[in-house]
């Protein structure tokens, strides 16, 4: 295999200049004592030596720390990249400035030092002159986090980018491609990594054993080294599993202190884990609730542990029955969590953080945001996403998340705070919390490209760029991935921005019309299957019947609306005043109903549809424009997923089409062929 992992956006080619060159002639670092004891700062000193060799042609002298130097006015020359600690800036952050010829980077720590490195080798790579460059920063999301759903035995649950990379036949992996990806994560500003699946069963269940902490231990200092901490999810009922136990009751001392004993084994082992990500009572998987205790209960047993050992828990507010009756109307699945979690807001440790998905279903393509987000003031929040397109696409049918990512963020939850946005609460500017953040269930496999299409691997860079600057847009996100991946030809440029700004419309609008979701094929989740999940005991529905279709989570249905704050309950409430992108989200609507645009509900599902494949088509031509511009290789492993993009779209307008006319007996005001 190529060992050149990286090629994705750290691509260290030769690049225009822009004078950027005579920057680099030095570079000193200062105020770190001796560098090589900081090994962050050595990969970042690293990084910029290849930057600059690779794309101005210049090979840096570094030198190592000399405060004394420095103090007794010695004066660098022009030319110099002078790399310092500054006490008056907070951890993660950096100031880069260019003054009179020479570059300084300020940080606050080791980490900042890293970021301070690849903000200018971003720079540089997107062929931006450093001259005049007055840059301060501080990641706005105390943690940004990459979950892997891994499994040991190499199989990836929801992964659409080959195997794993960590895992293989129950063995942990440590090699180049392990540092390459710590490197590549590391540049957009990664902080935190879950390595195995949120399901912990069957070997995974050991990784808190003699099995394999020394593995654990290697692989967590590959990542310490970029200033990633690891983090691993554990199995709740590990004290039954492993330990003998006949319960895991959260209050009960045999198991408080069979987990006070594991916990001081595992932390005299992996000194460096950041902590524990943990799934309960959903699922199938045991938790707090099944002994009458609350969420609260279980993760503070297991915070209060960890705490000596600086670690956090972060706790899935996943939550939910899975066992429900179709036919119950009121139980709705989208109400378990609030109502699972809002009861004890306040009560859980500070080093617990709760991990809530954007919506209250399952990453759909659309869905309203969680009441969870602003309805928990007391409890330390990190919004949950996801990029390895589950059910949007599983990385065959294009789909750039950052849009939907900005409408998330950007939500205003009427908290009572002045700063009430979603990007308020998980940077913690809301209502004061510490430990904040956002984690994203990545995409990456080991697939030579990492995300299999090449063209996903912008819902990884944007993802981390916008944990980093909760500001960026989806445009300039996107521009930056573009130039950095495939250089500054305008046409390459404009061609791919327009195909992935309009990707996650295009997608919605061929699936799931007006907010409805769920109509996936069960268990897979890719390609249309209207009834895979209507009788299941899921809980996740379209409620279709022969007037309509639709979720009622009014009042007067199961009154999901009320966990909102004012406005948006009334908002919600109202068909009339409802954005009619979340309209059967929230209502159940008769199909002769009419929409804003005059259309009738059921010929918007028909127009939505059509429109959506012959757009789906518009994307393949669009990178079809582009063969002679691009590599041979990436434009055929884009090229063939778009032909099954096509497919796909083809398959959900005749089956979704076919379904609803039937359903309705309403035909297509447009005479279109429907089966």
């Amino acid at each position: 295999m190529d060992k050149d992992y990286t090629k994705l956006w750290l691509d260290y080619s030769k690049r225009k200049d822009m004078g950027n060159g005579a920057l680099f002639k030095t570079i000193s670092v200062f105020d770190f004592s001796n560098p090589e004891g900081f090994p962050v700062i050595q990969n970042a000193l690293e990084e910029l030596t290849k930057g600059a060799a690779g794309m101005l042609g210049v090979i840096p002298l570094v030198l190592s720390g000399d405060r004394s130097a420095e103090s007794a006015g010695v004066q660098f020359p022009k030319g110099t990249l002078s790399i310092r600690r500054m006490e008056d800036l907070g951890p993660e952050t950096y100031h880069v400035i260019e003054h009179e010829g020479k570059l300084h980077l300020h940080a606050g720590d080791e980490n900042g030092v890293l970021y301070g490195a690849f903000e200018i080798l971003r720079r540089i790579a997107m062929e931006q002159p450093l001259t005049g460059m007055d840059v301060t920063k501080t990641p706005d999301c105390p943690f940004r986090m990459l979950n892997h759903w891994d499994n040991l035995d190499g199989s990836i649950e929801r992964g659409y980018s080959g195997k794993s990379f960590f895992f293989e036949n129950d063995e942990i992996l440590v090699n180049d491609r392990t540092e390459q990806y710590a490197r590549l994560i590391a540049s957009v500003g990664i902080n935190a990594v879950v390595i195995n699946n949120v399901n912990v069963k069957n070997a995974a269940s050991l990784l808190i054993t003699d099995t394999y902490f020394a593995k654990v231990a290697e692989l967590s200092g590959v990542f310490s080294r970029y200033g990633i901490k690891l983090y691993l999810s554990l199995n709740f009922a590990s004290p039954m599993e492993i330990g003998g136990l006949n319960t895991v009751d959260p209050l009960e001392p045999q198991v408080i202190f069979w987990w006070e004993s594991k916990m001081a084994e595992i932390f005299a082992k992996i000194p460096n884990l950041g902590g524990f990500l943990v799934k309960a009572d959903s699922e199938g998987r045991p938790g707090p609730f099944t002994y009458d205790r609350t969420q609260a209960d279980g993760a503070n047993m297991l915070a209060d542990i960890v705490k000596k050992y600086g670690a956090r828990i972060i706790w899935r507010a996943f939550v939910y029955n899975c066992q429900q009756d179709w036919r119950d109307t009121k139980t709705d699945r989208a109400c378990a969590g609030y109502n699972s979690f809002k009861p004890v807001d306040g009560t859980f440790r500070d080093n617990v953080i709760l991990q809530v998905k954007n919506g209250p279903m399952d990453f759909q393509i659309r869905e309203g945001v969680s009441s969870l987000l602003g309805g928990m003031e007391k409890t330390n929040e990190m919004l949950e996403v996801q990029i390895a397109q589950e059910y949007t696409g599983q990385q065959i049918d294009l789909c750039y998340l950052m849009p939907m990512f900005r409408e998330i963020l950007d939500f205003k939850t009427y908290c009572g705070k002045e700063k009430d946005t979603v990007a308020d609460i998980i940077s913690g500017r809301c209502f004061g919390n510490k430990n904040t953040g956002i984690a994203a269930v990545t995409n990456t496999g080991n697939d030579r490209n990492w995300t299999g299409n090449d063209l996903a691997a912008a819902n990884l860079y944007g993802f981390g760029r916008l944990a980093c600057d909760l500001s960026l847009s989806p445009e300039q996100i996107a521009r930056e991935w573009i130039a950095l991946t495939y250089g500054n030809d305008p046409v390459v440029m404009e061609t791919i921005l327009k195909m992935l700004l309009e990707s996650r419309e295009i997608y919605e609008s061929y699936t799931s019309p007006l907010g409805v979701g769920w109509m996936v094929t069960p268990s897979v989740h890719y390609g249309p299957f209207v009834d895979g999940y209507e009788y299941s005991r899921w809980g996740c529905y379209h409620r279709a019947d022969h007037a309509g279709i639709g979720i009622d989570r009014t009042k007067e249905g199961s009154d999901y609306v009320s966990q909102y704050h004012e406005p948006n309950t009334s908002l919600y409430n109202d068909i009339r005043t409802c954005p009619e992108e979340l309209l059967l989200f929230f209502h159940h609507v008769p199909y002769t109903y009419r929409l804003k645009s005059g259309k009738t509900l059921i010929q918007h599902i028909y127009d939505s549809h059509f429109e959506g494949y012959e757009r789906a088509l518009g994307l393949q031509e669009s990178w079809k424009s582009l063969k002679d511009r691009l590599p041979l290789e990436v434009y055929h492993r884009v090229e063939e997923r778009l032909i099954r993009q096509v497919a796909n779209a083809r398959e959900w307008r005749d089956q979704v089409n076919t379904y609803f006319y039937r359903k309705s007996g309403i035909p297509d005001e447009k005479g279109r062929e429907i089966y």
